[in-house]
């Protein structure tokens, strides 16, 4: 008796299948991987705990990341990508509750990658291709926050001299940058833990528009620390 050949349908669906699975399976590692380098840091993670946490021999992780690397460049850039979106939003900033919303917003992605902040001069001293990217990133951040300082500007919210507008948006770029850090060193045993988003997220987006404040307009200013205030004590 003869095989029959099972019907073309059949066969589109097990090719469906076969090619769905290595795809669940890589957003999969992905996804765990992140969570393991948040919370414990990349240089902390080995590819063996991965494997381990996902329950899958360290063969299968290779198959897909034959590399740590290349499991952090995936990431960086899923993390690149959002940050590029979200820079766009920077165009329609046109007062303080404008930018608050967009600093938060970017605050908020920076802690869903917060490995990369946490450990992110040793990532560049290590990954060639890391320390060039994030070169474009902080360009990027700059050209934003140049657009959020001439959108506050237009509204009539901010008065600032062009000499100063650079050196105050370079410093907004540093705290932006490297805040996730200094809370760490500041409390590191619950910095970076889930709980304690909120408010480091909100003293960030603050301190980076803290630095406007000689250039703000009064109503402005006034409004700046009401709505700081308004996090603060939703936070408490």
């Amino acid at each position: 008796m003869s095989e029959v050949d099972p019907p073309a349908s059949e066969n589109k669906v097990t090719a469906k299948s076969a090619t769905k699975k290595p795809r669940r399976t890589a957003e999969r590692i992905l996804e765990v991987t992140l969570d393991l380098f948040n919370r414990f840091g990349e240089p902390n993670v080995s590819t063996t705990l991965i494997s381990a946490e996902l329950g899958i021999s360290p063969g299968n992780l290779y198959y897909h990341y034959p590399a740590k690397d290349e499991l952090i460049n995936a990431l960086f850039d899923r993390y690149e990508r959002g940050l590029n979106d979200l820079l766009h939003a920077a165009d329609n900033v046109r007062n303080v509750e404008d930018a608050w919303l967009f600093f938060h917003m970017l605050f908020e992605l920076i802690w869903q990658y917060r490995f990369l902040y946490r450990d992110l001069n040793d990532l560049l001293s290590k990954n060639r291709r890391l320390e060039m990217h994030f070169q474009f990133v902080l360009k990027n951040k700059s050209r934003a926050v140049g657009q959020v300082l001439d959108g506050l500007t237009r509204g009539s919210s901010l008065r600032i001299d062009r000499r100063e507008s650079e050196p105050v948006a370079s410093a907004m770029v540093v705290v932006l940058t490297y805040w996730l850090s200094y809370e760490y060193v500041r409390d590191p045993r619950r910095a970076l833990e889930p709980e304690s988003a909120a408010a480091a997220l909100s003293r960030g987006a603050y301190h980076v528009l803290s630095l406007l404040m000689p250039y703000l307009e009064p109503e402005s200013r006034e409004h700046l620390f009401q709505i700081a205030g308004a996090y603060r004590s939703g936070n408490d």
